[in-house]
């Protein structure tokens, strides 16, 4: 009995100590994430990075301050359209494709669903960056 206490007090005042990502300054939206602007801190938060390899190339979405922990979702891939740039549009569904040109209403980078306005019949749209710059319609 005493073995079995003793173990379980083993186990319970040992802590894990995980190292989560910090910015060394305040980066503001939109700013893309260098390794010289992070280090790892000591310290057991959960929701955060915890690695630098998994920040580095992304782009802050909100302002991270120096010294507080990188939360996941306030950062993402870099935005690779900007808000009112023309922007091949493509819809493709059951064997048809159609390609013309859009404005982007928004900014975002690969994957993002924005809205966009078809240059041709004026009507809003939405659609999913893909890697090239393209975006395929959505509705």
């Amino acid at each position: 009995m005493k073995i079995v206490f003793g173990f379980i007090a083993a186990i319970m005042s040992t802590q894990a100590f995980a190292d989560s990502v910090v910015p060394l300054r305040t980066l503001r939206a939109g700013t893309v994430i260098t390794a010289d602007d992070l280090r790892l801190d000591a310290k057991t938060i959960q929701g955060v990075f915890q690695s630098v390899d998994d920040v580095i190339g992304q782009e802050a979405k909100v302002s991270l301050y120096a010294g507080r922990p990188v939360r996941h979702g306030e950062i993402g891939p870099p935005a690779l359209i900007e808000r009112n740039q023309v922007v091949p549009l493509v819809f493709d569904q059951s064997g048809l494709r159609i390609s013309t040109e859009g404005r982007a209403l928004a900014r975002g980078g690969v994957g993002d669903i924005v809205r966009v306005m078809n240059l041709s019949s004026k009507a809003t749209l939405f659609g999913q960056i893909q890697s090239d710059g393209s975006i395929q319609v959505t509705n």
